[in-house]
């Protein structure tokens, strides 16, 4: 009798140790595969962003119901938007912003307290606007504030969510509640929440320069290169931006 007790404990806890080593190779697995997908977008290589939007696809079509896969599959499409405008494919940038959105509204719903799920919805909304400015703030821009707020809101330590605001205040003029202003103090709080969020440095560098506030722009983008030293965009920017 105490042999078998004691075989059924031991069995639980092998279970519970299989299931725990499980569960981290599964968030490690992720984890590589956002990783994978970052360096492809720093690279600009649109190519190797594709086949991870079709191999996100393919997983989050056999898990419809996995907030997760269709959040990896919604940040797949955002990154892939977001270097397509980055080499001036505004049909290609707002086709794929566009295709995001559906899957990052599942995992939304899927996973409604989930911060970073907001963020990323409000994000891609916003980047379909750079494309159509016009008829995409009307159809989206309410979307893109919205969901980025709600992530504040859920995660007010969020810094990516900041820099997500920011760079909608960068496109949307102060006449209708945007600007640079507004935009470098949402840069600003992103890089005192995280001050090793290369993203943070490279739009308030960008955003500084539409200021002709180029000496302060060099000196971020300077920060954003050594954060990301393999981003080209960040490289582009700094070297298009003057010394004075």
């Amino acid at each position: 009798m105490k042999e078998r007790m004691l075989t059924a404990v031991l069995s639980q806890r092998v279970f519970k140790a299989l299931g725990a080593c499980c569960l981290g190779i599964l968030v490690l697995g992720a984890a590589a595969q956002n990783a994978d997908l970052a360096a492809a977008r720093d690279r600009g290589d649109r190519a190797a962003l594709d086949r991870f939007i079709q191999q996100a696809k393919q997983a989050a079509d056999s898990n419809a119901k996995s907030a997760e896969a269709q959040y990896r599959l919604a940040l797949a499409y955002s990154y892939g938007a977001e270097v397509a405008m980055e080499q001036h494919d505004k049909k290609k940038a707002e086709a794929w912003a566009e295709a995001g959105l559906d899957p990052a509204q599942k995992a939304v719903s899927g996973s409604s307290s989930n911060a970073e799920y907001h963020r990323l919805l409000g994000a891609l909304c916003g980047q379909v606007i750079p494309a159509n400015p016009l008829m995409g703030t009307l159809k989206y821009g309410q979307c893109a504030r919205d969901e980025i707020s709600k992530a504040i809101q859920l995660n007010g330590n969020l810094a990516l969510a900041y820099v997500s605001r920011g760079v909608g205040n960068y496109y949307l003029p102060a006449s209708m509640g945007g600007g640079p202003e507004l935009a470098v103090k949402d840069f600003d709080k992103a890089i005192a929440l995280d001050p090793k969020l290369a993203d943070s440095y490279l739009w308030k560098g960008i955003t500084l320069r539409k200021e002709n506030r180029n000496a302060e722009a060099r000196k971020a983008l300077e920060q954003a290169v050594q954060l990301a030293p393999n981003r080209v965009w960040a490289k582009e920017q700094l070297g298009k931006t003057p010394a004075q």
